[in-house]
């Protein structure tokens, strides 16, 4: 799922909030959306 929703948020399709939802739900850690985003997971 982390290769899918970085590939997401690189094309501007995802924002920082959607990748967070990913979070929420379990299917990335907060490790992830940190390299995903470039910031801490809040």
């Amino acid at each position: 799922m982390y290769k899918i929703v970085k590939m997401y948020y690189d094309k501007g399709i995802y924002t920082k909030e959607n990748v967070a939802v990913f979070v929420k739900a379990g299917k990335i850690t907060a490790g992830q959306y940190e390299e995903i985003a470039g910031e801490v997971y809040k």
